[in-house]
């Protein structure tokens, strides 16, 4: 059976990244608005993480500019 960690994904840079690099920590995966009025949710979203990243909390955000 297929997990999520079988998967990988282009990072800024161009270049692969297993989420398996991401197993034993806490995910929360998103994809959010770019370029339109609907980005106030970064405000939320880095909140979040400071809240949490000492807890293994991570943050995989995936962007799109078609909303």
């Amino acid at each position: 059976m297929t997990s999520l960690y079988d998967f990988s994904f282009l990072n800024q840079n161009n270049q692969a990244t297993p989420l398996d690099s991401y197993r034993g920590k806490v995910l929360l995966i998103v994809n959010t608005a770019t370029g339109c009025g609907l980005t106030p949710q970064y405000q939320g979203l880095q909140e979040l993480y400071e809240r949490y990243q000492d807890q293994g909390f991570e943050i995989l955000d995936f962007p799109c500019n078609q909303f």
